[in-house]
C-alpha cells in the first residue's frame, strides 16, 4: 500500500451544496473526472462544470423517487476495491468498474427536519440510505479512497491535493475516514432516538449519544483532565448555543455553571418580572426576584456575598446598563442572558475577562428531554426533573395556615430548591433567598449551613437580626426526623414546604404546630444528585 493515492476520480453526491462549487472547480482543475446525481449534477452543470451522472456509470436511471442511484455494483466496487490486489483489478475489469479515489458526501438533513418538527412520514424521508452506505463504504477503503463529509474539510482537502501533487496521504484518509464513521454513527443515532419516541417506546434496547464538537478545552475540572465541549444539536436556548459577546474562552467549570445558572432562571418567565441567579459550583447562592433588574441582581448578591465572588450570574431579562454596572463592581465569570443592550456591552467591554453571553430566549423549563448520568461501566438515563407545582399542588397539614404572601414565596424557595444539590434546605424572603445549603449528607447540617450563612450575611450588611426571622424554608424531600425543622425555626422560619411522605410525618406535623410553623406538602420531590 502506497501512503499517497492519486485523486483522478471523484464522486459528489451532497444535500448541503455550501462550497460546492469551489470545490468541484478545484478538482476539474486538477483533470478530476466528476460523478454526481440529480441535484447535485445539476448544480456543477449550472456553474459549467462537466459532469458524469453517476446513472451513465451503473445503466440505471435514478428510480423510486431517488430512493435508489448509488446503490449498485458499479459505485460500490469502485469505492471498495483494493488496488493492488490482483482478483479485486480482475473483477473490475471484467465488470467494467472503474475506480472511484474520493468521495464527497453529505446526508439527507434529517436532524434538521425532525428540529422543525415535520410529520412521521416526512422524516422517514428524510433518513438517507444511499449517502450512509457509500460513506462507509469510501472509509472502510480508506487506505486508497479520500471520504469527505464535512463542509469544513473542504479547504483541507483542496490544500491536501496541492501540497501533494494531487494525491492524498494516509494520515489524511485516516482522519477522513473516522470523521466520516462519526457522522454516521451520529445521523443514526439521531433516526434511532427519533423513532423511539415516535413509537412511544421509553427504553430502547440500545441508546446512543452524539454531540459535534463545539471546542476543545483547556482541560477540564481540574489541570490534569483532558476535556472538550459537544453539542447536541437541539436548539434549546443555553450555553450551548449563546452567543459570546466578549471575554476570554469559556472553561470546562464555566460551561457546566452556566448552564446551571441559565436553567434556575428560565424558570421564572419575563412577564413576571426580573428575576437574577447567582451560581457557585452548580449550586445557587443566591436568587432573587426585584422591580428591576438591578435590583433583582442585587437581592440575590446580598444572599452570599463571599460565595458570589467569582461567579456565574443569569438573567431572565435582557441585561440593561444599571445593572451590568452593578455587576462589575466584583470579579464576576461569566453573565448569561435572553440580550443586551448596547449600554451594558460598553459598561463590560472594560472588564476583557468577563464572559458575557446572550441567548435567543429562556430556556423550557416543562420541555420533556433526557437527563444522562455516566457511571462505571454505563450510564443512566432519565427525564429531566421538569416537575411544577399545580395550583392545587400544595396541601396545608398545620393549623397554622399561610398567607398568600408566604404561599408565594413558599413556591419561589420551592423552585429553586429544585436546582440546590441535595440535601436542599432554602430560606427565602419577599420573594428573595436569604440563606441556602447544598450537598450536605444530612438534612439538618444543611439546614445549619443555611441559617449561619445568613448570619453572617446579617453581620456584613449591618442588620440587626438575619432574614431568615420571618422566613419560609423549601426542603427538597421530606424530613424524615423533627430535627431538621426545628433547626429551621430555631433559624426563625414561620413557614415550611416539603414533599410529605415520610413514616414520621405524623411527627413532623406536631413538631410544626408546637412552633407555631405552617407546613404545605407538595406530594413531589426534588432530589438533585
Amino acid at each position: 500500500m502506497n501512503d499517497l493515492q492519486p485523486v483522478r476520480r471523484a464522486l459528489l453526491s451532497v444535500s448541503d451544496k455550501t462550497g460546492l462549487i469551489d470545490l468541484a472547480q478545484a478538482l476539474s482543475d486538477r483533470g478530476v473526472e466528476l460523478l454526481s446525481t440529480g441535484g447535485t449534477a445539476a448544480a456543477m452543470r449550472d456553474a459549467g462544470l462537466t459532469v458524469r451522472d453517476v446513472s451513465d456509470v451503473t445503466g440505471f436511471p435514478e428510480m423510486m423517487d431517488g430512493r435508489v442511484k448509488t446503490l449498485h455494483p458499479a459505485v460500490h466496487g469502485g469505492l471498495l476495491a483494493l488496488r493492488d490486489d490482483a482478483s479485486h483489478k480482475a473483477a473490475m475489469e471484467t465488470h467494467g468498474i472503474g475506480a472511484i479515489d474520493l468521495l464527497v458526501v453529505n446526508l439527507y438533513p434529517f436532524e434538521d427536519t425532525v428540529a422543525k418538527g415535520a410529520d412521521y412520514d416526512t422524516c422517514v424521508e428524510n433518513i438517507d440510505i444511499g449517502g450512509p452506505a457509500m460513506l462507509r463504504a469510501a472509509a472502510k477503503n480508506h487506505a486508497y479512497v479520500s471520504v469527505v463529509t464535512d463542509v469544513a474539510d473542504y479547504t483541507a482537502l483542496i490544500h491536501e491535493l496541492e501540497q501533494n501533487d494531487g494525491h492524498t496521504s494516509l494520515p489524511f484518509r485516516q482522519r477522513l475516514a473516522q470523521i466520516a464513521y462519526a457522522r454516521t454513527g451520529a445521523y443514526d443515532a439521531a433516526v434511532s432516538t427519533w423513532m423511539a419516541g415516535a413509537i412511544g417506546e421509553p427504553n430502547p434496547r440500545r441508546r446512543v449519544i452524539a454531540g459535534q464538537l463545539a471546542q476543545p478545552l483547556r482541560y477540564g475540572e481540574n489541570p490534569h483532565q483532558a476535556a472538550a465541549f459537544y453539542r447536541d444539536g437541539t436548539a434549546r436556548p443555553g450555553v450551548s448555543t449563546a452567543i459570546q459577546h466578549q471575554g476570554k474562552e469559556l472553561s470546562y467549570n464555566n460551561i457546566n455553571d452556566t448552564d446551571a445558572a441559565f436553567e434556575l432562571v428560565s424558570e421564572f418567565r419575563p412577564e413576571d418580572g426580573p428575576a437574577c441567579a447567582i451560581i457557585k459550583h452548580a449550586n445557587p447562592c443566591g436568587v432573587a426576584r426585584g422591580a428591576t433588574l438591578e435590583e433583582a441582581y442585587r437581592r440575590a448578591f446580598d444572599c452570599d456575598r463571599t460565595s458570589a465572588f467569582g461567579g456565574i450570574v443569569a438573567l431572565n431579562q435582557p441585561l440593561d446598563r444599571a445593572t451590568a454596572e452593578a455587576i462589575v463592581d466584583i470579579f464576576t465569570e461569566v453573565v448569561i442572558a435572553p440580550g443586551a443592550d448596547e449600554d451594558a456591552i460598553a459598561v463590560f467591554s472594560a472588564k476583557k475577562n468577563l464572559r458575557l453571553l446572550t441567548t435567543a430566549g429562556l430556556a423550557d423549563t416543562s420541555q420533556s428531554r433526557a437527563a444522562w448520568k455516566q457511571v462505571s461501566g454505563g450510564f443512566l438515563v432519565q427525564d429531566a426533573d421538569t416537575g411544577q407545582l399545580g395550583s392545587d399542588a400544595l396541601k396545608v397539614v398545620t393549623k397554622a395556615q399561610p398567607s398568600e404572601d408566604q404561599m408565594a414565596d413558599m413556591r419561589f424557595a420551592w423552585t429553586v430548591a429544585k436546582h440546590v444539590k441535595s440535601n436542599a434546605i432554602v430560606y427565602v424572603r419577599d420573594g428573595a433567598t436569604v440563606g441556602v445549603g447544598a450537598g450536605q449528607m444530612s438534612r439538618v447540617d444543611s439546614a445549619l449551613i443555611a441559617a449561619k450563612k445568613a448570619e453572617r450575611m446579617a453581620e456584613a450588611l449591618g442588620l440587626p437580626e438575619p432574614l431568615t426571622k420571618g422566613s419560609v424554608v423549601a426542603s427538597d424531600a421530606f424530613f424524615p426526623f423533627a430535627d431538621g425543622l426545628l433547626e429551621a425555626a430555631a433559624a426563625g422560619a414561620s413557614c415550611v414546604i416539603q414533599p410529605g411522605g415520610s413514616m414520621r410525618d405524623n411527627e413532623v406535623i406536631a413538631a410544626a404546630d408546637e412552633a407555631g410553623l405552617a407546613m404545605v406538602f407538595t406530594g413531589m420531590r426534588h432530589f438533585r444528585h
